[in-house]
């Protein structure tokens, strides 16, 4: 009887749901990839969360990207160690260690030093980004460069936004608005990453420390008046980066840009109408005239941040 290790049954592939936008993570899978190669596949198929055509609601994505999952065919997830004892097991010279983890103790004690990495990963993420050239920084134009970087500051200052809102909602112990700043925040926290992926250190804007100050107290002043304050700002930020990222999409579709770009802009784009929107709708259409006249500030310094980050 032979005992050539058979290719899993179709109902018995294994997808692995990567992040693209990480450097770490594309060497890792193009190392499993080249691996998986040699058996024909190994009953594993690879989709980048990541992108654009993945297709993924932000909440669902940002949940994916926190930490590695890889899924059954019946549709099943598992995470963390789990997940790479599972994609271990299919590769040839890694079921090794895969059977190493099912003793007792070890899948527990991988788990620990995952989440230890996890706490590492920013770090290693952010140095490995200085190390690789940005995709498409070859072909950027003049005009797309101070685009990009008004982009990084604009994305630097919502971070800001909400660790703002996030420290005031903690201070008033008002849950729900921790959980609206947790939400956004970490969509905002990703478009940071993938626009970092464009735009060398070098060429982003000088005044980042200004626009997290300013972040911050945008996210931060509003909490102080409450919720509906709060969600009025947000939907004024949105409102004007919408109609600045549309700016920059009718451009690449009239004039052409590097291969990638226009994708990333209409995806960062979705995700900002849809907090726009979300924020809108708990904000109500009735605001009193101080609200509105902040909010028309927010809008006015949203502007007038972006031509500085053009700039400087």
């Amino acid at each position: 009887m032979s005992t050539t290790p058979q290719e899993p049954a179709t109902d018995d592939r294994l997808t692995v749901l990567y992040d693209g936008g990480c450097p770490l993570c594309r060497r890792e899978i193009a190392h499993v990839q080249g691996l998986a190669g040699r058996r024909g596949g190994a009953g594993l198929c690879f989709v980048d969360i990541a992108a654009p055509e993945a297709g993924l609601p932000p909440a669902e994505r940002a949940a994916l990207l926190a930490r590695f999952h890889v899924q059954r065919a019946d549709g099943g997830r598992l995470d963390g160690a789990a997940a790479f004892v599972a994609m271990w097991e299919r590769l040839p010279g890694w079921r090794w260690l895969a059977r190493a983890a099912r003793l007792p103790g070890a899948l527990a004690l991988l788990e620990l030093a995952y989440r230890g990495f996890l706490r590492l990963r920013p770090a290693l993420q952010a140095a490995a980004r200085r190390l690789e050239p940005a995709p498409g920084a070859a072909g950027l134009t003049p005009h797309l460069e101070r685009e990009l970087r008004s982009d990084h500051a604009g994305e630097t200052g919502a971070v800001w936004i909400y660790r703002g809102l996030a420290t005031v909602a903690g201070w008033r112990g008002d849950v729900a608005l921790a959980e609206f700043a947790r939400r956004h925040g970490a969509t905002e926290a990703e478009h940071l990453q993938l626009v970092e992926a464009w735009l060398p250190p070098a060429r982003r804007s000088r005044l980042l420390p200004a626009w997290r100050v300013a972040g911050w107290l945008t996210g931060a002043l509003p909490a102080l008046a409450g919720p509906r304050a709060v969600h009025a700002t947000i939907a004024a930020v949105e409102t004007f980066v919408d109609r600045h990222y549309q700016q920059q999409v009718d451009h690449l579709v009239a004039h052409g840009g590097p291969e990638g770009l226009l994708p990333l802009l209409l995806r960062c784009q979705a995700d900002e109408c849809h907090h726009r929107d979300e924020a809108a709708a708990l904000a109500g259409p009735h605001r009193p005239w101080w609200l509105r006249a902040w909010c028309a500030l927010v809008g006015a310094g949203s502007a007038g941040a972006v031509v500085l980050a053009r700039r400087l």
